[in-house]
């Protein structure tokens, strides 16, 4: 593991497991004894997606950790390929990442996952498989559409009817994906083990979004036993400096515990 120091507040770290590197960015307040937030970016982002919000936090005494995740595109320098990574391998550079936060030197012990996109399927798998570590999630726009996308729900049934029909390649926005992305998902079901994460739950989407429609997190905020949901008149899949404003105050009082407003 190396740890650069960046700025104030702001250290590079670099996480070593499964035979590659995830690149990340802690930021830590001055005050100690406090909660810590992990940002998990969406399909072809990096850990800067988040940057603001990451500061945000730290300056009220929240700290937090962008990172990008192995395979996720061009931004990402760890060197492992985008054709190697799936939604698995993703969920293994998360889980590494919540090892080692903590270990973070003033982390209360209070750690909560925040995912974007297909950073927020990443960060729902990661939460069920590690539910007594995680005391609470927020996700915003969470692509839970991706197993459907990909299973032939929404496209012709001779999209990929078989296995033996998935090429070795796939270009997909800006991404050159492998055989496996598509193949370790066939029978993946985001919403079997839902009910089984017990902490709380807020999820934020747009009304407009035309990538994850929002019927994705409306039937996820029924699924969970413990979550609220949302919505934004007109936003899209990606929202508006405003509105990222208003979600980074719904994250911080969310982490503070003021969730009367949502719950």
């Amino acid at each position: 593991m190396e740890k650069i120091e960046l700025k104030s507040g702001i250290t590079a770290i670099h996480v070593d497991h499964h035979g590659r590197t995830v690149y990340s960015d802690a930021y830590i307040p001055e005050a100690k004894g406090f909660p810590l937030v992990i940002f998990s970016h969406g399909y072809n982002g990096c850990k800067d997606d988040f940057r603001e919000a990451a500061e945000y936090l730290m300056n009220n005494g929240t700290a937090s950790i962008t990172f990008t995740f192995c395979g996720s595109g061009e931004r990402d320098p760890s060197g492992f390929g985008t054709t190697n990574m799936t939604l698995f391998t993703e969920k293994e550079d998360l889980s590494a990442l919540i090892d080692y936060a903590k270990q973070i030197k003033g982390f209360n012990g209070s750690l909560y996952l925040f995912g974007g996109s297909q950073g927020g399927m990443v960060s729902a798998m990661a939460a069920e498989e590690r539910a007594l570590d995680i005391k609470g999630m927020v996700l915003l726009f969470p692509a839970f559409c991706i197993p459907d996308d990909w299973n032939n729900i929404h496209y012709p049934i001779d999209r990929y009817p078989t296995p033996e029909s998935i090429p070795e390649s796939i270009d997909f926005w800006g991404v050159k994906l492998g055989r496996n992305f598509v193949l370790t998902m066939r029978e993946l079901d985001i919403y079997a083990s839902m009910e089984d994460f017990r902490s709380p739950v807020l999820i934020m989407h747009g009304t407009n979004d035309a990538i994850v429609p929002i019927s994705y997190s409306q039937r996820a905020a029924k699924t969970y036993p413990n979550a609220e949901l949302v919505t934004y008149g007109g936003e899209g899949h990606g929202f508006t400096p405003s509105t990222m404003r208003d979600v980074e105050t719904k994250l911080l009082a969310f982490v503070n515990g003021n969730r009367g407003i949502f719950f």
